[in-house]
Order: structure tokens, then C-alpha cells, then sequence
């Protein structure tokens, strides 16, 4: 006697691969609003740097997690230890 469980997996998958065809076709695509025009001779402001200050978090809190590991604390007080040793620098 054979599964019904390939069959029925398969159908739940196509049904909702369909949904979200559907979902993505009645969508509006919303344009995003072009930023004005700077005045002329006003001077260009730096871009942003955010991947940078991403990278440094990211390095941290890896940081913390490593010394976290070292003094093998688990549970609620690594999370304390993590949270207070990420907020510290």
C-alpha cells in the first residue's frame, strides 16, 4: 500500500507556490520617492558609512560570544554577559 504523504506535500507546496504568485501579481509595485534636488553650489553631504559600523558590531558581539564560551556560561547569564560586554564598547 502506498504513502499519501509525497502527494499530499506536493500539493500543499504547489498551493502555495501559487499563493505567492498571486500575492506578488495583485501587488502594486510603489515606486520609490526620488530624493530633490540639491540647490546649486550647496555643498554634497558623505554618504553614510553603515556597512562599516555593522562589520564592528558583528566583531563584537563575536568577541563577547568567544569569551562567553571561555568562562562557559550558559543560559540567562550568558545572555546578561553578552548583552553587558556588547553595550560596554
Amino acid at each position: 500500500m502506498r504513502s499519501v504523504y509525497p502527494a499530499a506535500v506536493l500539493c500543499l507546496a504547489l498551493a502555495s507556490l501559487g499563493a505567492q504568485l498571486a500575492c506578488a501579481q495583485s501587488a502594486p509595485a510603489a515606486a520609490p520617492a526620488a530624493p530633490a534636488p540639491a540647490p546649486p553650489g550647496a555643498a554634497k553631504a558623505a554618504p553614510p558609512d553603515t556597512g562599516s559600523d555593522a562589520a564592528e558590531r558583528h566583531a563584537k558581539r563575536t568577541a563577547c560570544l568567544q569569551d562567553a564560551k571561555a568562562k562557559k556560561l550558559y543560559g540567562p547569564d550568558k545572555t546578561a554577559y553578552i548583552k553587558n560586554c556588547v553595550s560596554a564598547g
